[in-house]
């Protein structure tokens, strides 16, 4: 289950990659522009303001997400659905999705396939978390299973060389942010975590052993990432890619 509300935990920090992406979208005059993980909705609204003549529709497997991303009026269309199970219709030209298909397994050949089903002039923007390597997720898959977690993505070059074989013109690129986050009661790459990585993790556990499981994990986070002048420096790669039709 999806918490919308933990989700939104350092908006800002995780809204800063989708701009950085849809900056690169040079779709002038859209017919349906899809955002696919569309999660609550706010960033999914901002591809209406761009292209407010388009119909924008906003496509996320969470019914949580769903129903926060609906609660405000407006004129996105929302809807539940599977990533793995949609497919474009002729009057696609834009399909974003931000840092979703880390989640979906075999999205490289997804990828290929929408590329080939796409319009002419249409385009195709995706980012995915690259960090699966990174202190944090380390400590995780080796305390919850005692060893690592394959890593779910490619890197830019193996997406970019894909999508070219498939016919598209490439742009991809790899960013690592560097998110200083503030101290608080708890530490912030803690509360960062179990925004996204760590919903498995709670979701196979029972209460108790959750608790145990946590501190344990908040022990070795705070060394993995040490305080320094009251902020955490945590470095987050991500992977980009944009695919003109």
């Amino acid at each position: 289950m999806w918490d919308p509300a933990v989700y939104r935990r350092f908006g800002a920090e995780r809204s800063r990659p989708f701009f950085d992406l849809v900056r690169q979208v040079g779709a002038d005059d859209p017919r349906t522009v899809v955002d696919l993980g569309c999660g609550p909705g706010e960033l999914t609204r901002t591809l209406a303001e761009r292209w407010p003549e388009a119909r924008v529709v906003g496509i996320d497997s969470s019914p949580e997400m769903i129903e926060k991303a609906t609660a405000e009026p407006g004129p996105v269309e929302f809807r539940t659905g599977d990533i793995a199970d949609w497919r474009p219709t002729p009057d696609v030209d834009v399909v974003v999705t931000n840092a979703a298909l880390q989640w979906v397994p075999g999205h490289q050949r997804m990828l290929t396939e929408w590329v080939r089903e796409l319009p002419a002039g249409a385009w195709l923007a995706m980012q995915v978390p690259g960090n699966f390597d990174s202190p944090g997720h380390r400590a995780v898959w080796e305390m919850a299973s005692g060893g690592l977690r394959d890593d779910p993505v490619d890197d830019a070059a193996t997406y970019a060389e894909s999508l070219t074989a498939a016919g598209a013109t490439v742009d991809a690129w790899e960013t690592t942010y560097l998110h200083l986050l503030p101290v608080g009661e708890e530490h912030p790459v803690l509360r960062w975590m179990e925004g996204t990585a760590l919903r498995p993790v709670r979701a196979a556990m029972g209460d108790a052993e959750w608790v145990t499981f946590r501190a344990a994990l908040a022990e070795r986070i705070a060394v993995e990432y040490p305080e320094r002048h009251g902020v955490v420096a945590f470095p987050f790669r991500r992977i980009f890619v944009v695919a003109s039709i």
